[in-house]
């Protein structure tokens, strides 16, 4: 079994196409949607859910009112600004807010009453799933929820399990942007990184980011330029940077408009159209997956 992420350093750089793409073309693996903070690949795979989970993140503080005295330690040690104060009966009130609090237990630990306790809340989902194409593993953050970086090695590790007890080849995992704590759980352990990067200022400037990231955790990164075409001059820069840092550019995908309308129609583009941008794509799974020729 392999296992393969696809990342950028940027949003909108299309490896979520590039994903969904890969799972159709597998056959024979399992989808793992790591983008739990705005997770999309659904809108491709359309899965129906057969479990559901819920997932807890960090505790959450809570003050017991009855034990409460009205100090205001809790107020002076917090440094998210979660404990508020208000006035009830000409006597002060505290209560924490739950979006603001961020789990780090110096109120509960400075509490002179011992009136605050954590707890644990439910931060999100997660799902097992089954698509036309196989098995998917995916979640849903709650608003303004922390720790996706956990959510995310539950996903990853879930996606292992199916594929192991279906006997599958791949996972593939659609990675979130940037360089974060998500990005580094959806790292963790996998066979290849695909780099997917666009000819602009800013998508050069993240990729060299997000490789290096991968490049700290011993991953196998290569790399492939989306959209090539809007800018030939970066395109080259790109091919450039990665030759000199030894990262292989897989290929270099035309823009067409037949992506968008793919997308519009929610069906992964190489099934939705046989143009250069599906052949491309298909060259690259056949590159990655070692079945090339075939």
């Amino acid at each position: 079994m392999r296992q393969i992420v696809i990342i950028s350093g940027k949003g909108g750089t299309g490896k979520t196409i590039i994903a969904a793409s890969f799972a159709a073309l597998a056959k024979n693996g399992v989808a793992a949607d790591c983008d739990v903070d705005a997770a999309d690949l659904y809108l491709l795979l359309h899965p129906e859910i057969k479990e559901r989970h819920k997932f807890k993140g960090l505790p959450k503080a809570e003050i017991n009112q009855v034990k409460c005295t009205g100090c205001g330690r809790c107020l002076e040690v917090c440094r998210f600004g979660a404990v508020k104060k208000q006035v009830h009966d000409r006597s002060p009130l505290f209560l924490i807010d739950p979006l603001s609090c961020e789990g780090c237990k110096v109120c509960y630990y400075a509490c002179p009453e011992d009136a605050i306790t954590m707890t644990e809340s439910v931060s999100g989902e997660w799902f097992i799933s089954e698509t036309k194409y196989g098995p998917m593993v995916h979640a849903r953050l709650g608003i303004a929820e922390e720790n996706s970086g956990k959510l995310v090695a539950i996903v990853r590790e879930n996606a292992r399990s199916v594929a192991l007890e279906r006997g599958l080849d791949f996972v593939i995992v659609d990675g979130p942007p940037g360089i974060g704590c998500p990005v580094i759980a959806s790292l963790s352990g996998v066979d290849l990184a695909l780099i997917v990067t666009e000819p602009t200022l800013s998508g050069i400037h993240d990729m060299e980011r997000v490789i290096d990231v991968a490049r700290h955790f011993g991953v196998k990164t290569v790399c492939l330029i989306n959209k090539y075409d809007i800018n030939l001059e970066n395109s080259g820069n790109i091919e450039k940077w990665c030759e000199r840092n030894k990262i292989p550019v897989l290929g270099r995908i035309p823009f067409d408009n037949s992506v968008s309308e793919s997308v519009v129609k929610g069906i992964p583009i190489v099934e939705y159209m046989h143009n250069m941008v599906t052949q491309r794509i298909k060259e690259v799974w056949w590159e990655i997956s070692e079945v090339k020729g075939e």
